[in-house]
């Protein structure tokens, strides 16, 4: 027998003195009755905290117009068509894999994630943090409007037509070479890494002339 969803909402403000937000009642519905989430829960106006949860997963079709806080969850997917306008952050999550049609606005965490690689379609409008990921590989002609951090991971290559537009870090990373069309609008870190100890600083600006600031190696 599911729980009366509108008597634990009743029960919650009466306690509390304060009418609920559409955040706290979208986490209810989700954790009581996921099936009685309508079109209006879908598109939250503000953020969603959902931080430290047990929740598994989030509905398809949900919209939030700021941030998304899983960091520490028990999240393992991500739904098609998840739109963020804000931050998503899945810090320390068990996300394998992204959805072909994710969008965000803001940045992306995926630091401390077993996630291996990013799809095509991928559409962020800020900085990625991939530090301490499992990620192995990059897709071709990624844009990335903001940073690019790649700390302590495994990736050994990057891949072609790759722009960032912030700062590259691939310090203490696997990364062995660089691509010869590589646009970096910021710094390029390379410290404690292969390629930093087969080269000079000089030899990698002539590998990759369309970095704009300073080399760290």
């Amino acid at each position: 027998m599911k729980p009366n969803l509108i008597k634990i909402f009743k029960f919650i403000e009466d306690k509390t003195g304060k009418k609920l937000n559409s955040e706290q009642s979208f986490s209810l519905k989700l954790i009581y009755d996921p099936s009685s989430l309508t079109k209006e829960d879908l598109d939250i106006k503000g953020d969603l905290d959902l931080g430290s949860s047990k929740i598994q997963s989030l509905p398809n079709g949900l919209k939030v117009g700021g941030t998304i806080n899983l960091n520490n969850s028990k999240i393992e997917s991500l739904p098609n068509g998840l739109t963020v306008k804000g931050n998503l952050d899945l810090y320390n999550t068990l996300i394998k894999s992204l959805p072909n049609d994710l969008t965000v606005g803001g940045d992306l965490y995926l630091d401390g994630t077993p996630i291996q690689s990013l799809p095509n379609g991928l559409k962020v409008g800020g900085t990625i943090n991939l530090n301490n990921s499992k990620i192995e590989s990059l897709p071709n002609g990624l844009t990335v409007k903001g940073n690019l951090y790649l700390y302590y991971t495994l990736i050994k290559s990057l891949p072609n037509g790759l722009t960032v537009r912030g700062d590259l870090s691939l310090g203490g990373s696997k990364i062995e070479s660089l691509p010869n069309d590589l646009t970096v609008g910021g710094y390029l870190y390379l410290s404690d890494t292969p390629i930093s100890k087969k080269y000079t600083k000089e030899e990698i600006r002539k590998m990759v002339p369309n970095v704009k600031g300073i080399i760290y190696i």
